[in-house]
Formats: C-alpha cells, structure tokens, sequence
C-alpha cells in the first residue's frame, strides 16, 4: 500500500509505502492525508527539509553569483606565447575605470568569459594594481589546456572582445608580514601559472628590499615552460633571489631539480621562525607540503599567504 501526501504550496511530498501483508484488523482502513499530517512533528521533518534546503540554497547561491555577476565587456590588447603551453595576455580596461580601480591587492582575481561560451573561467591577475589604473590594462599569465576556456581564450587574437567580471579575493594580506624589518625572512613558492600572482606580488612592492632574506622557489617542467625570465634581473634587484626549480630538466641544468619543496628542504638554512613569512600559489600538493614543512618549523599558519 502507497500513500502521498502533497504540502500546499510547497514543493514537499511525502510518501509513504506499508505492507499489503497487515491483517486488515489490525490496520482496518488508511488513514486520511490530514491524520497523517497530525502526527507528524517538527522533529520528524527536520532532516529532510534541512537536506533540501542545503541544497537548494547551495544551488541558489551559485546562481545568484551567476546572474548577478557584473560584466564589463573589454577588448584584447595583446595574446602572446610566454612559454611553452603558456600565454600572455593582456586587456584593455581603459573605458572601464571602476573595474581598474577594484583591483586593489596582489592576488586577485576574476573571472572571464570568451565569445559565445556562457560559462567563465577564473584568472588571477598578474600585473600589479598600479598598472590597471594607469595605463587601464589587466595582465595575466594563461595555461592553455586542451578542450578548455582558457585553450579558446588562448586562441583570440588582438581586438576580440571578452567579458570580465568584478575583480574579486582577498589576494596576499602582506599587513600581516610587515614591517619588513619586524619580519626580514620571506619565502616565496611558486609552480607553473601560479607564478602570475606572484609576479604580481613582486612588482607591487612588498618591501622586500628592506629584508634580510627573500627568496622565490620557482618550479617548472623544463626551462621552456618556465614564464617571465626575462623579468628575473629585475626582481633580484628588487630584492628578491629567484632559485629556478625544474622537475625535468635538460641534461646540462646546473640548478636546482625535482621540486621547489624538496628544494627548499635542501637548501634551509636556520632561521627565526618567529619572524619569518611565506607566500605560496600554485599546485595544492605543493601548497600543503610546503605549509606542513614551515608550521612544523615554527612558523606561524598566520604568516603564510595564499590568494585563495
């Protein structure tokens, strides 16, 4: 026996499935829908509804985000290989001073949509937040992965116009290694396009010039895939030591190999973990090695920043 029960004005149904087998005197007839409706309790409904509303709410808050989402359309200034796999590509925001002016902070980011592809893809910005507003253009480093957006976006060429939301995150909250002098030692990490960020970081200014020891663990396949080395003499001397890490190198490397954790664990030297920072973007296996070496080193999970 099968007995539904509607909710007015609700999109809840109740069914409920009993034994054909039950002797009638026991059970000698079904009970109407409004006795049911009697015996049922807050309690008794309170897990189902609470499943559906999650869900309902996760589903509409996505969508919220979705439709509401304020997009600017702006047209390509240049597409350009950076690496092997990877471009660079930069956008014209000139006409569109109130989203220059929202990208406040290293490590930011945004999303974007290409030419008939209604759904976005997310990039952090690579080029400082001075660049934005006085020149009016985003900058960003893009992995052209097969069957993606990014592969498309890759694909455009100059004056091709793309939609851009609002910039968006927290980016790296450097206040909390600063002063510089309170805090001299940074570490910074970086693996494949994770390095947009913190090029982004590095030409902002963070003080680095005024620390004893900053260092930037840079990890790539081979020196093809490795973006912005011919922005590397301008960091050092920025402040910045930039130790190149590839996992795969050419038979005549002489630097450093495997990876930038295991790099890192090799070239350690002591430090005060109390005044120590760290910065990291880029792969989240590294990411969480990487956090797990330098918490167990003391240094506080505070101190080491993220974009996301």
């Amino acid at each position: 026996m099968s007995i539904s029960i509607s909710f007015p004005n609700s999109s809840l149904s109740l069914s409920l499935s009993l034994p054909s087998s039950l002797p009638h005197a026991l059970f000698p007839s079904p009970p109407s829908s409004m006795s049911l409706l009697r015996r049922l309790t807050p309690g008794n409904l309170r897990f189902n509804l609470r499943q559906r509303s999650g869900r309902f709410a996760t589903a509409a808050a996505a969508a919220v985000r979705q439709d509401t989402a304020a997009w600017t359309q702006a047209p390509l200034a240049q597409v350009e290989p950076a690496a092997e796999s990877l471009f660079h590509i930069s956008i014209d925001v000139s006409d569109a001073p109130d989203l220059a002016a929202s990208h406040t902070r290293a490590g930011q980011y945004l999303q974007l949509r290409v030419p008939d592809v209604e759904k976005p893809t997310f990039l952090a910005i690579a080029s400082p937040p001075l660049l934005a507003s006085a020149e009016g253009v985003f900058e960003f480093l893009v992995k052209s992965v097969e069957g993606s957006i990014a592969e498309l976006l890759c694909g455009l060429k100059k004056g091709d116009v793309v939609q851009l939301s609002q910039v968006m995150g927290k980016g790296f909250d450097v206040d909390q290694i600063a002063p510089p002098q309170d805090y001299p030692t940074v570490f910074i990490f970086a693996t494949g396009s994770g390095i947009s960020p913190i090029r982004s970081l590095i030409e902002s200014g963070f003080g680095a010039s005024k620390r004893s020891d900053v260092r930037l663990y840079y990890g790539a396949r081979n020196l093809k895939r490795m973006a912005y080395q011919d922005r590397f003499d301008e960091w050092e001397s920025s402040g910045v030591k930039v130790v190149p890490v590839l996992s795969q190198p050419e038979n005549d490397w002489t630097g450093e190999s495997g990876y930038v954790q295991a790099a890192f664990t090799k070239a350690k030297k002591a430090f005060d973990p109390r005044s120590s920072g760290a910065i990291l973007c880029g792969q989240k296996q590294m990411t969480e090695e990487v956090t797990s070496i330098l918490v167990a080193d003391g240094v506080s999970s505070e101190k080491i920043l993220k974009n996301f």
